[in-house]
């Protein structure tokens, strides 16, 4: 007969909870600029938003990869049966906490970090692949809000060139919905894959086909609850969006995070996504973006 540690159980159920936070936190991500240049009404993207971030999720597996196999040596934790568990834990309180304040910081991260630490606390620094963090991780960290912060600037620029006066915000922000699922639920994926690893369920580290169908479900279900409070922070607080700085701001996103994905590389949608809106912001005049709320979402992001 077929028996499943209660642990592993936990984990898998814990899991999808972050998934689901992470879903709820990150909704903004891919609704806020057409939610608060009222292109779209809040129920109508958000329904969007959860149909397409389920689609996403189905699209590649080399985030996964990174999350499963890329950030600890899977050989030294092999018989750390809670590291998954003590990892999700840290990254569902700092959704929490920051979902509370209304602060759009990196839930990729969270976990990431959440990972790294709960290794470090088991076996010392010796269990993390340096190599890999640095390449799939710290480099992308830092490249994903400055190439964010460029194309939105470029984005901008060109549509101000060309005047362009055509009203794409829906499909654009159906991509950025898109792009959100291909990265961000790949994460939960990756580290499900990792402890069934660990619990010897699987040989290798390859994303089994259920695990895929209930971290989509998971994320799907977290998006149509919402991130409200955020939505706030990235539709107003930063600079007052028009329906065309949407535009330029999902198409630019959208199109760093597919990059990003493509090399497996899980870059923060949240950083991404909020560059872009400084950088189209930026192309109005630098008075306009209220760079005092960008020191604020920095520090957020480096804790």
């Amino acid at each position: 007969m077929f028996e499943v540690p209660v642990l592993l159980v936990l984990i898998v159920v814990v899991a999808l909870i972050f998934d689901f936070t992470n879903g709820a936190h990150d909704c903004a991500n891919a609704i806020a600029t057409v939610v608060s240049t009222k292109v779209l009404s809040p129920r109508v993207a958000v329904v969007m938003a959860a149909s397409l971030n389920f689609i996403g999720a189905f699209l590649g597996t080399k985030v996964a990869t990174t999350l499963g196999a890329g950030i600890v040596n899977t050989d030294m934790v092999a018989n750390c049966q809670p590291l998954v568990l003590a990892a999700l834990l840290g990254a569902i309180a700092w959704n929490l906490i920051t979902w509370y304040f209304g602060i759009p910081s990196s839930s990729s991260h969270a976990l990431i970090g959440g990972l790294m630490g709960a290794a470090v606390a088991y076996a010392g620094f010796s269990t993390l692949n340096g190599a890999s963090i640095a390449e799939k991780i710290l480099l992308p960290l830092i490249l994903s809000p400055l190439a964010g912060f460029g194309m939105g600037f470029l984005t901008m620029f060109l549509i101000m060139l060309l005047c362009a006066r055509a009203n794409r915000n829906k499909l654009t922000r159906a991509f950025m919905a898109t792009s959100h699922g291909l990265n961000d639920a790949q994460k939960t994926m990756g580290v499900i894959t990792l402890a069934l690893f660990i619990f010897n369920k699987i040989d290798t580290i390859a994303v089994p086909f259920w695990v895929k169908c209930v971290c989509a479900l998971a994320m799907a279900m977290g998006t149509a609850l919402g991130g409200w409070k955020i939505i706030k922070t990235m539709g107003h607080k930063i600079f007052k969006l028009e329906p065309v700085h949407g535009f330029a701001t999902e198409t630019s996103a959208a199109a760093v995070i597919c990059g990003a994905s493509l090399f497996g590389a899980p870059v923060s949608t949240t950083h991404t996504i909020t560059a872009c809106i400084f950088g189209v912001g930026s192309t109005k005049r630098l008075s306009a973006v209220r760079w005092g709320v960008a020191g604020n979402l920095v520090i957020a992001w480096i804790l």
